[in-house]
């Protein structure tokens, strides 16, 4: 059984993970930061837990990363590296690879890829499943304002402030460039490219981010606006816990809708016993 996941994200990297060590018996999954979620003696736990869909042998794993970023944290196991052209082209690709089953890990904001595998995987009958983190909440008293677009983030910044830590990623940043009045830290893991805001200071980091040193980032550099997606995770979130202690006002993009008619598990353990499923039927 050849299964492919569209990665780039921490539950993706973690679902080849348990899938590699139970399929290898315990061995080493080789990604063990936080980022990716935790170290393979944690994936094993996992593993134990999916289901049969791990430790048995014919199960072959592949994960497909865009290539957005110049030093990806890679999973175990086989990885390929690019866009696949589309629709037209990823509906090649599960053909040549005789894939069996997709589940879609990719970023929530990877709506274009999401409705690329909804297609060809319907034309093909192939299963496909979403592995979506759920999105955050806003607690009491946080001042959250959410919008659709990040035009839309751009329109609502001019009454709420002038200092930004803008969290969108680095595509992201053109809706902001003629603002020109307001000053952005702006954070990502590559360095942002042209058009962006005039006014524009760039951190490059990798999370998860501690709650002590968000908030210490918001008082150093005067922020009184954050701007971010509604991504989820825990990776991320002390920003927005932080930005909630000091009565800063969030301005938050909603997630594009999952495809129609396609199923969504939350956690890692839920996909793998998606998988399971789908090998026994």
């Amino acid at each position: 059984m050849r299964v492919l996941i569209l990665g780039g994200t921490g539950d993706a990297r973690r679902l080849a993970e348990v899938l590699t060590v139970g399929s290898a018996g315990g061995s080493d999954a080789g990604d063990s930061s936080g980022a990716a979620g935790g170290s393979a003696r944690s994936a094993g736990a996992l593993a134990g837990s999916a289901g049969s869909a791990v430790g048995r042998p014919g199960l072959s794993v592949v994960s497909s990363l865009a290539g957005r970023v110049r030093s990806p944290v890679l999973p175990p196991g086989e990885v390929r590296v690019g866009g696949f052209g589309g629709m037209v082209g990823l509906r090649a690709y599960l053909r040549a690879e005789r894939i069996v089953a997709v589940v879609d890990a990719t970023h929530p904001f990877a709506a274009t890829m999401s409705a690329s595998a909804a297609a060809a995987t319907t034309e093909l009958g192939i299963p496909l499943l979403v592995l979506r983190r759920p999105g955050w909440t806003p607690g009491d008293g946080d001042r959250w304002h959410w919008v659709p677009t990040l035009a839309a983030a751009a329109e609502a910044l001019p009454g709420l402030g002038r200092r930004v830590f803008l969290t969108t990623g680095r595509g992201g940043l053109a809706a902001f460039a003629g603002l020109g009045e307001h000053w952005f830290l702006v954070r990502s893991v590559d360095p942002p490219e042209p058009p962006m805001p005039p006014r524009l200071r760039t951190l490059l980091a990798r999370g998860p981010f501690t709650l002590d040193a968000e908030r210490e980032l918001l008082r150093e550099h005067r922020i009184d606006v954050l701007v971010t997606k509604d991504s989820g995770g825990a990776m991320t979130e002390a920003k927005l816990r932080a930005a909630g202690e000091l009565g800063i006002p969030v301005v938050i993009q909603s997630r594009p809708p999952v495809p129609a008619g396609v199923p969504v598990e939350t956690t890692v353990a839920g996909a793998a016993r998606w998988l399971a499923a789908v090998r026994g039927s």
